[in-house]
């Protein structure tokens, strides 16, 4: 019974929030495939994931669509929820190939991600992984039918480290998400972290996607002192984690995991009180070439209430990388759309740039411009990061 309801609920979901009633058998049109949290902790953030897709797409149906054939097609989107779960990312992903027979799926969590790659390049029907997580070990797993999105997080760790150490001292407590992607953070930048002659206190993590009182787990990683706090998951439960600490008297550092956005923690505490923290630069200030048409549309089309952060953007331009791509093949098979990726990435209007891409590495990982932050005096100063792979 609870299998079924949660079918049911995936399936009102994907019409109530783009995905339409329409099959994959509509005549001219292409399922673009996303699975991610649309209801729960993470739901802000599964739906700003969605939201960068949802735009790109209607922009290119608004510009004639995608070549396949020799002929015109639309796009649409398919939208399943699966409340951050892997199990549920890796059924919903089989049902998008199989009934929707969707060429491209989205992703944004590494646990649902890993889950996919166990099947996407070796089960029928094949497709494309649109991978949005920074967790490196998606590259490992030779899936020659996956891109990466967004940056690796093991290229935040020595940065992060050496600002933090530098000016609030060597101590660090765990307090992150406890999710796969957030497990993963951990031990990286524990590593990091000692490597640069830092002491690494206990592991007091909770999931963020399920916890709306931060105090306690706060409270037990305070108790042990710590000069710099890592913490993060979806940005709204980060602020909220951040506002305890304070309110708690802690003074000292922050850095934050990739996937929690300046931008956004600014909605539940101001930028005053999150001096010395370190993360992801907020997408607002970057310099790619698109940056302005696509703030512009952005606030056009979804308003100020919520700002545009690296989850619309960085999807929105992967979606049009992926278009590229499929026009570029004059296909929609697969294997015949990653064979593209990177003459897709290189030959991408600027227009469609919010970050500057540059290609597609050989392990399948998209090439974008990157900086992180440090917060000083409630201004931003940037910390350029060099693409490792």
């Amino acid at each position: 019974m609870l299998r079924t309801v949660r079918v049911l609920f995936a399936a009102l979901v994907a019409l109530s929030l783009g995905a339409g009633a329409a099959t994959a058998q509509t005549a001219g049109t292409i399922a673009i495939g996303y699975t991610g949290p649309l209801s729960g902790g993470a739901a802000l953030y599964g739906q700003d994931v969605q939201r960068g897709i949802q735009m790109a797409i209607d922009e290119i149906n608004a510009d004639g669509g995608v070549t396949v054939g020799g002929k015109k097609q639309q796009l649409r989107l398919v939208s399943l929820d699966d409340q951050y779960r892997p199990n549920e990312a890796q059924n919903n992903a089989k049902r998008l190939a199989q009934q929707e027979h969707a060429p491209v799926v989205f992703c944004p969590h590494s646990g649902g991600i890993l889950a996919i790659e166990n099947f996407n390049a070796k089960e029928d029907p094949k497709f494309v992984l649109a991978a949005y997580t920074s967790d490196p070990a998606i590259l490992k797993q030779n899936d020659t039918m996956m891109v990466m999105l967004p940056p690796s997080f093991d290229e935040y760790f020595k940065p992060y480290a050496q600002t933090e150490m530098k000016r609030f001292g060597k101590k660090l407590g765990l307090l992150t998400t406890t999710t796969a992607y957030g497990n993963a953070w951990v031990k990286g930048f524990s590593e990091a972290w000692k490597a640069a002659g830092g002491t690494v206190l206990s592991n007091n993590g909770v999931d963020y996607n399920t916890t709306t009182d931060f105090s306690t787990a706060v409270s037990k990683t305070l108790s042990e002192k710590p000069d710099v706090l890592l913490i993060g998951g979806p940005s709204q439960p980060t602020g909220l984690v951040i506002k305890a600490a304070r309110d708690q008297g802690f003074t000292g550092g922050f850095a934050l995991l990739d996937q929690a956005k300046f931008d956004q923690i600014q909605q539940v505490i101001p930028l005053s009180r999150l001096d010395g923290a370190i993360g992801v630069l907020p997408f607002t200030e970057s310099t790619g070439p698109g940056i302005k048409p696509f703030l512009d549309a952005y606030s056009k089309k979804y308003g100020n209430a919520r700002p545009a952060v690296s989850e619309e953007g960085v999807n929105y331009l992967a979606m049009h990388v992926f278009a590229n791509a499929i026009t570029l093949a004059n296909s929609t098979d697969p294997a015949a759309i990653m064979a593209k990726m990177h003459q897709a990435a290189q030959s991408l209007p600027g227009k469609y740039q919010p970050l500057g891409v540059h290609g597609i590495s050989k392990s399948g990982h998209l090439i974008i411009d990157a900086f992180a932050a440090v917060v000083d005096r409630s201004k931003y100063s940037t910390v350029a990061l060099a693409f490792t792979e």
